[in-house]
């Protein structure tokens, strides 16, 4: 076993630990709400008491300036602990359905119940966020939880594997290190919920897995977001808040921008903002700059370096990269096709392409002519042209004026849609994921002699009265046929004639109508 290996979990252990994480959550352990809430704090002290020793890690793992780990790492979890330990005795109250006369006898109601033993599959870069986020979402609601870290990220993995049985219950929460066979190994296994962030191969392969035992799995995934820009928008700000989002942790965040659609009269004066900016943030050079990450791994650095050599666009600034050193710079490349090798999967990393357009319609035909993306960002004041983005456009969200902060907003999901995943998570969203709604009636005898009675057999005619728990439907809809006439106009034919009839035979029972019945006679 080599160095980079010697943290990972021995392989004939897994089985072990998947049976553990079964056994204790059926002892019953965590159906108490006081002690999920204990663990809940417990793994929030678990970050705070080692905050430095966690940015160290990372800054190994990624090069990551501490002031990202702060922002997008720190604070995200400990919003989610806040949440989580303040709401939880509301999340688990049982519920009750929108009143319905028939059922009310019943007391029909639902309770939030845990999946049992669940598996999260982590990616490497929110290490923090990405882990202890949906772990708070998996205590909260009462589960099981085995833990499987980036092998990408060894000095945190390392560190979390220590950390967790320190601070958590080691019997209900289990870190398993590992690679690919590892991972195989715990997929191979029945769980109550798998939940997986990362790329959407893997993706693929862990809903394959999942589907042998009907495992219900949340996929965050990925895929290219584009940014739609106006060119009546607040140039200087937007020039900030779009570089800040892909240059934000060396450009590997799933809801970074990955390419700009811009009108083509408009691309030189985005891509001088854009290098104004670029200075602004680096002066110094991003090499040499505190606050630029670094590529996670060398392969990752030389997969974005053969990229940049195959674009056929133009760098406006950057390309240069040193794969040894896992540095890729920031990068802008102007005059961008859709069909270029730098749009056709997502980059993860910090190149950001400038896409020249020569309409809204055709901005919004480059979008649809790629997977569902987790982001579309638009860039205008015009609230006009925002809605025409996004209602002919699909994602998991869409943002106005701003980059990647969508994720962080209290009481709002991160999810995709098609391609780019399913399912939520954050606050409450990520205690729905790992709980099930579990119905419940308690039907009173004396309900059969007051017209259930009618479901049982032997059926007869007069039984058919149970026809009369159902409701009526709504009025019949009014369509019209191909020779132009309505769907219903026959009803209002019959409803003539029968009005007629109902006519002609209250005029027999009046005077006049009697006069003229025997003058006929005579």
């Amino acid at each position: 076993m080599s160095a980079s290996t010697s943290f990972y979990t021995p392989i004939e252990q897994i089985p072990k630990i998947h049976t553990r994480a079964w056994q204790a959550w059926r002892t019953g352990k965590t159906k108490s709400v006081a002690w999920r809430k204990e663990e809940i704090a417990q793994l929030g002290y678990m970050i705070k008491d080692n905050e430095q020793r966690i940015k160290d890690s990372l800054r190994i793992d990624l090069g990551r300036p501490e002031h990202e780990t702060e922002f997008f790492d720190f604070s995200a979890v400990y919003i989610d602990i806040k949440l989580a330990y303040d709401n939880l005795e509301e999340w688990t109250k049982t519920e009750k359905p929108a009143f319905n006369l028939t059922f009310s006898a019943m007391r029909p109601q639902m309770r939030a119940e845990p999946k049992g033993a669940v598996l999260l599959i982590a990616p490497f870069n929110f290490p923090v966020a990405l882990i202890l986020g949906p772990l708070v979402g998996a205590i909260a609601a009462g589960n099981a939880v085995v833990i499987k870290p980036s092998e990408q990220t060894p000095a945190y993995s390392a560190l979390l594997a220590e950390l967790v049985p320190q601070y958590l219950d080691p019997d209900l929460v289990q870190v398993v290190n590992g690679g690919v066979p590892e991972t195989t190994a715990l997929l191979e296994r029945d769980w109550g919920h798998i939940f997986y962030i990362g790329n959407a191969r893997v993706g693929r392969i862990i809903a394959a897995a999942a589907a042998k035992h009907l495992t219900p799995v949340t996929l965050e995934l990925g895929g290219q977001n584009p940014v739609v820009v106006d060119p009546k928008c607040n140039l200087k700000t937007t020039a900030r808040r779009i570089l800040w989002g892909r240059f934000s942790n060396a450009g590997q965040i799933c809801l970074c921008p990955d390419y700009v659609l811009v009108p083509e009269e408009f691309q030189d004066k985005l891509a001088t903002a854009f290098t104004e900016v670029y200075h602004e943030f680096y002066p110094e050079g991003p090499a040499n700059s505190e606050s630029f990450g670094r590529i996670v791994t060398e392969g990752h650095a030389a997969r974005l370096q053969k990229l940049l050599e195959k674009t056929r666009g133009s760098v406006v600034f950057g390309g240069d990269s040193d794969v040894s050193a896992r540095y890729v710079a920031p990068t802008l490349i102007r005059d961008v096709r859709m069909d270029d090798p730098l749009l056709e999967d997502e980059l993860f990393g910090p190149i950001l392409s400038l896409v020249p357009v020569k309409s809204i319609d055709d901005a919004i035909a480059c979008i649809n002519s790629k997977a569902p993306p987790l982001a579309v960002y638009v860039f205008s004041q015009d609230k006009a042209f925002q809605k025409k983005i996004f209602d002919n456009t699909r994602s998991g969200s869409a943002v106005a004026n701003e980059t990647l902060l969508c994720a962080g907003v209290p009481g709002l999901p991160i999810g995709g849609v098609g391609a780019s995943g399913y399912g939520y998570f954050s606050g409450k969203f990520m205690f729905d994921q790992f709980t099930h709604l579990r119905a419940s009636i308690d039907s009173p005898t004396w309900l059969d002699k007051v017209g259930l009675g009618l479901r049982y057999p032997p059926y007869s005619k007069s039984k058919m009265a149970i026809r009369l728990l159902a409701p009526s439907l709504p009025a019949r809809p009014q369509r019209k046929r191909q020779d132009g006439s309505l769907q219903n106009e026959g009803w209002s034919v019959w409803l003539a004639v029968t009005l007629v009839g109902v006519a002609s035979f209250m005029l027999k029972l009046t005077g006049p109508g009697r006069l003229l019945l025997s003058q006929l006679k005579e």
